[in-house]
């Protein structure tokens, strides 16, 4: 058995295998409610064999989202439509996760497909928030500096998330403190000038983020596992990097985070960003190695062979696969059949898996 599929017990939870798939978002909510869209989207990736399906950054208040088309999660009916998907998902052998978001300065922006920048009021769009008044970049929203109260909220409305997650009957929650969104921005010297106790050093920085994944953890069930997703670095000087990063992790693990899932970038426009296969896999190995934390390597990661290197060469636990699964759904299956590996096909596609090892 390749390392690749091998099974992977975390908590109470146990994985058929170290293939992840990674939150991406769809754009293609109604009030942050899931539809048909997301259960054939999600579902047919649980049947394509993968070990975990995350849902998209799922906002945990409706100013949360990135664009009015994303999804949600902040009442009982968010959950109860999320809970069919779920139900497959697990009836399919994979681990439903949600990835619990804030979009901060970045919210109230356009659905990709349709432009980029700030959605107005008039258009749908609302008033963004931030820890600091700064702007993402030009014809983006200027956001208002939160308040000690209004940050507060925030927390409790990751509270009630969590609780609305346990609900629809996800048993992974990922914390998403990336890619610029609201806990990046805290984290971040380049986008936090605040002067109060959650800006400027280090340890003020990480203050709310902190709250975030210490409320989440202690909301969760004990036996379910909790993961968090970060920007290792902001590719930008005097912005986060990876000694930051590796102090953060040391504190999710503290509170009980169980694996830190390491993406980079996201925060200004105009980072240059050295893109290539596995180009942020060295960021999980020296996580994995610094903080003795399980950790995800994501980026640029396609070929099966590539994805068992970075396994046993022990640079990450798992892999997480966003673009090449939305190629292909069912890239855990061909990929255990180029490794030689013979796992179970869904029995309505038995008739299509190919015959012994390649």
């Amino acid at each position: 058995m390749s390392r690749l599929f091998t099974p992977l017990k975390i908590r109470e939870i146990a994985f058929r295998n170290r293939v992840f798939v990674s939150p991406m978002c769809q754009y293609s909510s109604e009030n942050g409610m899931p539809n048909d869209w997301h259960m054939v989207h999600l579902g047919s990736r649980a049947v394509g064999g993968a070990g975990l399906v995350t849902v998209e950054a799922t906002a945990v208040t409706p100013e949360g989202r990135i664009s009015p088309k994303d999804s949600g999660i902040w009442s009982e009916n968010h959950a109860r439509a999320f809970r069919r998907i779920t139900d497959f998902v697990k009836s399919q052998g994979a681990v439903p996760g949600i990835q619990l978001a804030h979009a901060g300065r970045k919210a109230s922006t356009q659905v990709p497909w349709l432009g980029h920048g700030e959605v107005f009021k008039e258009e749908g769009g609302w008033q963004t928030v931030a820890p600091s008044a700064l702007s993402f970049g030009e014809g983006y929203p200027m956001p208002v500096e939160l308040s000690k109260s209004e940050i507060e909220q925030i927390v409790a409305q990751f509270k009630s998330a969590a609780e609305y997650s346990r609900q629809a009957g996800f048993e992974v929650a990922e914390i998403h403190a990336a890619h610029g969104y609201l806990m990046h921005e805290f984290l971040s010297p380049l986008s936090n000038i605040r002067e109060d106790e959650f800006g400027g050093s280090l340890e003020n920085r990480m203050r709310f983020p902190l709250m975030v994944a210490k409320t989440v953890r202690e909301t969760w069930p004990e036996n379910l596992p909790v993961f968090a997703r970060i920007s290792v670095t902001d590719w930008m000087e005097h912005g986060w990097d990876l000694p930051q990063s590796i102090e953060f992790s040391r504190r999710l693990k503290q509170i009980g985070v169980d694996l830190i899932d390491c993406s980079s970038g996201g925060l200004v426009p105009g980072a240059r960003i050295p893109a290539g296969p596995g180009y942020q896999t060295p960021f999980a190995a020296a996580i994995r190695r610094e903080v003795e934390i399980l950790t995800s390597a994501v980026g640029l990661i396609t070929d099966p062979a590539q994805a068992e290197h970075i396994l046993v060469t022990e640079q990450a636990d798992v892999v997480t696969l966003a673009r090449q699964m939305l190629r292909d759904p069912y890239w855990p299956l061909h990929a255990a059949h180029e490794l030689g590996d013979d796992v179970s096909w869904p029995p309505q596609y038995l008739r299509a898996k190919p015959a012994g090892k390649k």
